[in-house]
């Protein structure tokens, strides 16, 4: 026996050597594009192997016994895809998976694969956003658009069709960084407030996180969105064409070098232009929308381009550019306009052997907005710089994952502005800053519980200013029908806007980077910091009532530790610049989801609370705290679509949205006001002052009338040839004609309102 005894230990260290598992690791497709398709479902049929790709079409799954297994692919609005696969010993299998879009939805897919969804991932204040569910809204204007989508959205309140801006669970429009590709867009949103610089046909998907989001975002305190377009066709040349009474639009699109099955490279490369023209329009179709004689005077013009490059093994480069522009008359009585571009690249690396994914970008973008009242003092402001970020991803087992990265951005800021007392703002605010920020985030699937801490560090150099930013997202799986979800968060940002939380109407919305002269805070005392800051708690529960039913409720809390706005009412130098101010938000959001075969439907509640403090005590020593304009207590918004007809090529929709008066500051009286241009010397007997306009010493006690709106839109499609669509859409904006208040203009005592009734016919024809 002791013979035998060395080789039998030679046998067993040889046995317990062998590797006895494997990975996989790979790509899936859209069959008709060769577009990556994203949040995938991968199966190993018959056991519980399986993970979900993401943005790039990647997925992994880890530690696979080896072996034969068939591989299955699944989505919804897809056919399913299989693949039979032979796993070896030491041997990573890169697998390359294609899934055909079809006609008609099979339930059971359908139900299991959306379900699937929710039970792997947090999704806390998550909306993701598909071309498709945009498309399912009212075509207003003829046009869907994000910008009209985010306004359904529960906790996101929407200041109104005319210089629209988007506020998010009690946060301003500079509490959320909004991005396309990686590249921070400053004002996402037109003039006329129906249309976002998104172009819908050529978007991937939209992240909304509206509260609590994780240690891969920062530079927000509030909510962050952010927008991927797709690649161009990798396989035939396509493209569209459309034209309505607001605007015309054209696609184009497809490969440089085709994508084919021999497992080849490809190129492929994708422009978009649309321009609005309903200044020119408007004196023909809507004569009666502006009583002033000016019309509707609005336009813009966005330009989008991208060049995709494609490796055998997955890896990719992306090239991109954008030029978007906006201008806008208000009643003949102010012009507003601002212009944004920029270019840049981000990459997809896919390590041969590795089941990591590296990913990476770098960008530049500039955006100038510039205002003209009738004393025509200059009111400008720009902001620039670029951002570079790299990723590093691993797709770990049973639906978890692990991903850090580092990321630096680099801005300079400009701004010349006059208040209404003639004071000029603007010296020394020509600033330049440099962010620096580490991330890592883990997510970890446990039994009936998922867990997603994570952990962001930034470090504001301009200010010398570091910030320790925890985070944590979970969930817990209680059925299958029912889950309960929770997230918490710090939050820093260095942008400040020139707008002030104040302002009722403002569409001067410039940027500052945060103040280098010592700022005080709410207890008159010098601030230890000077960036913006924010706490989160998210707690919410998700119930798959039936089959296509879903309910969610979310509760919130903001607690605003630290805001920082321009001081409006500056009159001499010496007074400060900024004022510091604390707040908080909270509230809760609803939302109902029926999707089935031919019906749609959608209902979303928010109530909400939104308080700001600046030091202002009442009589009797307490607090007192004002609120900002945009608190909105009670916003409903109700969405159905329907499609019918022998080959289901029409769908009708129609929107109901009902919002509660925003706050605002009364007027107590009028007077006239001198400025004392002479100083003590002025002779105010003998000259004639300006109009004076006191207000109430409370800020915003009053309330401006409820807000509602209705759209409807309905669609016809004609097949022509074998991809030839061409669709005909009709659309009404504010079927009621309902008077939505846009301002009040207190030295005139005129009222001016929200658009009117306004139908568009349409026509897209897409090859």
């Amino acid at each position: 026996m002791k013979k035998f005894l060395p080789f039998l230990l030679l046998i067993s260290s040889f046995a317990f050597g062998q590797t006895t598992t494997t990975d996989i690791k790979g790509f899936v497709y859209d069959h008709e594009t060769g577009e990556p398709a994203i949040f995938v479902n991968v199966v190993l049929a018959g056991t519980t192997y399986g993970n979900q790709t993401d943005v790039n079409g990647f997925f992994s799954i880890k530690k696979v016994p080896i072996g034969e297994y068939t591989i299955t692919a699944f989505a919804l609005g897809y056919d399913s895809s299989s693949q039979k696969i032979q796993l070896k010993a030491d041997d990573i299998l890169n697998v390359k998976l294609s899934i055909a879009k079809k006609s008609r939805q099979l339930r059971g897919v359908k139900v299991t694969g959306r379900k699937m969804e929710r039970m792997t991932n947090t999704q806390v204040s998550t909306f993701q956003v598909s071309p498709t569910q945009i498309k399912q809204l009212p075509s207003v204007g003829g046009e869907p658009d994000l910008a009209q989508y985010l306004q359904i959205v529960p906790g996101v309140v929407s200041s109104g069709d005319q210089g629209g801006q988007l506020y998010i669970r009690g946060g301003s429009p500079i509490q959320n960084k909004i991005t396309l590709d990686g590249m921070t867009i400053y004002n996402p949103f037109h003039s006329i407030g129906l249309f976002s610089v998104f172009e819908t046909d050529i978007m991937k998907n939209a992240d909304v996180k509206t509260a609590g989001f994780n240690a891969e975002d920062g530079g927000a305190t509030s909510a962050v969105i952010d927008v991927t377009t797709r690649d161009g066709n990798r396989k035939r040349l396509s493209g569209k064409i459309s034209a309505n009474t607001f605007a015309g639009k054209v696609l184009l699109e497809g490969p440089l070098k085709k994508m084919t099955d021999n497992n080849s490279g490809s190129s492929s490369f994708l422009i978009t232009a649309k321009s609005s023209y309903l200044d020119k329009s408007a004196p023909i179709f809507y004569k009666y929308a502006d009583t002033a004689g000016h019309g509707l005077q609005y336009n813009f013009t966005d330009i989008y381009a991208k060049l995709s490059f494609n490796s055998n093994s997955g890896s990719k480069l992306n090239l991109f550019g954008f030029d978007f522009s906006d201008n806008a008359n208000y009643q003949g009585k102010l012009k507003y306009g601002w212009t944004s571009y920029g270019m840049g690249a981000n990459f997809v690396i896919s390590p041969a052997g590795a089941t990591t994914l590296i990913s990476g970008q770098v960008s530049g973008s500039q955006y100038g907005l510039t205002l003209t009242e009738s004393d025509g003092l200059p009111r400008t402001s720009t902001i620039g710089g670029f951002t570079m970020k790299i990723d590093f991803g691993y797709m770990l087992e049973n639906y978890s994952n692990f991903n850090y990265g580092i990321e630096l951005n680099n801005y300079k800021t400009t701004y010349t502005f006059y208040n209404a007392l003639g004071t000029e703002y603007g010296d020394g605010f020509d600033q330049s800053t440099t962010e620096l920020a580490g991330y890592a985030k883990y997510k970890k699937v446990i039994g009936k519980f998922i867990i997603e801490p994570g952990l962001r560090l930034p470090y504001y150099a301009t200010l010398n200013a570091a910030s320790v930013e925890p985070r944590f997202d979970m969930k817990y799986n209680a059925t299958s029908n029912v889950r309960f979800k929770f997230a918490a968060g710090r939050y820093s940002q260095n942008l400040i806007s020139t707008k002030s939380d104040r302002d009722v109407v403002n569409l001067f919305t410039g940027f500052l980077s945060g103040p280098e002269e010592d700022i005080r805070n709410t207890n008159g005392q010098i601030a230890d910091s000077k960036l913006q800051k924010a706490w989160h708690a998210v707690a919410g529960v998700e119930y798959d009532v039936i089959k296509n039913i879903e309910l969610t409720a979310e509760t919130y809390y903001k607690d605003f530790t630290q805001l920082i706005n321009l001081n409006r009412d500056k009159i001499y130098n010496s007074d400060p610049n900024f004022i510091v101010e604390t707040g908080n938000a909270y509230g809760i959001d609803f939302l109902a989801k029926y999707d089935y075969k031919r019906f749609y439907f959608w209902a979303g509640y928010s109530l909400a609370y939104t308080n700001r403090f600046d030091g202002t005590l009442n009589a009797d020593g307490s607090k007192y705290y004002y609120q900002p304009s945009f608190d909105r207590r009670h916003n409903l918004n109700l969405l159905s679509a329907y499609t019918f007809g022998k080959n289901l090529n029409w769908e009708t929709s129609i929107r109901y949205n009902f919002g509660t008066g925003f706050p605002f500051t009364q007027t107590q009286g009028y007077y006239e006001k001198f400025n004392f241009a002479d100083g003590v010397t002025a002779n105010y007997i003998n000259q004639s002052g300006d109009l004076g306009i006191k207000y109430d010493a409370l800020l915003n006690q009053g309330r401006l009338p409820n807000y509602h709106r209705v759209d409807f839109s309905i669609k016809r499609k004609f097949y022509v040839g074998k991809r030839g669509l061409l669709e005909a859409n009709f659309s009404i904006t504010n079927v009621l004609n309902r008077e939505n208040i846009f301002y009040f203009d207190r030295v005139t005592s005129q009222r001016i309102n929200q658009l009117p009734i306004l139908p568009a016919l349409g026509f897209n024809y897409t090859f």
